[in-house]
């Protein structure tokens, strides 16, 4: 079900982006905000398992910019 939430949020920030990109840097900054604390809060895990928990999060926030800054590329190629 986090997949699915995530892929949605990439999909929704890459269009912002494409249609609006000076408004989409702070919804881009909220999503990549809140999955930090969720990193950081798996990260407290003693050992192997911290690593664990907090790997879905830093990929999900990578993913997060590589759509808003694509998005935002995207609208830079666009000839008018």
């Amino acid at each position: 079900m986090m997949i699915v939430g995530i892929v949605a949020v990439c999909v929704v920030l890459a269009v912002l982006a494409f249609l609006v990109p000076r408004f989409s840097r702070h919804p881009e900054r909220g999503t990549q905000r809140t999955l930090g604390l969720g990193s950081r809060a798996g990260s407290k895990a003693p050992g192997l398992l911290g690593r664990l928990f907090s790997k879905p999060f830093r990929s999900s926030s990578k993913a997060v910019g590589r759509s808003g800054s694509a998005g935002r590329r995207a609208r830079g190629h666009m000839p008018f």
